[in-house]
């Protein structure tokens, strides 16, 4: 039976462009990398859930829908101006229904992420 929860793969046009997005502007390392940004994982710490980034021109896609991303960060409004600064496009954080600030905005593919 199922044992562990080891990835989200999520494939792009640019997988270059879209594994530099989340290395160089949100700060989430390479931990194994690929000369042809071909199967890039991307996390916090080996032997957990990361992400994978696939070139769809090879594989197609691996999805049938957007991703939604959650992360969390030590000080979001801070984070915000860091982020901006870095180019991203973003609007400032909002306070949720459940009461706690969160920052969303889209990925270059598209996929969400939510930062809490």
């Amino acid at each position: 039976m199922i044992i562990k929860y080891h990835c989200v793969n999520i494939s792009s046009v640019n997988p270059k462009a879209l594994v530099e997005f989340y290395n160089e502007k949100l700060g989430i390392p390479i931990l194994e990398s690929d000369d042809n940004y071909d199967g890039v994982s991307l996390g916090f710490i080996k032997d957990v859930p990361v992400i994978v980034i696939w070139d769809e021109n090879k594989w197609g896609k691996s999805s049938e829908g957007k991703v939604n991303f959650v992360f969390s960060c030590d000080d979001l409004d801070k984070t915000y101006v860091e982020l901006k600064e870095k180019g991203v496009i973003l609007e400032p954080p909002t306070t949720a229904v459940w009461g706690g600030k969160e920052l969303s905005f889209l990925d270059l593919d598209g996929n969400k992420i939510l930062l809490l």
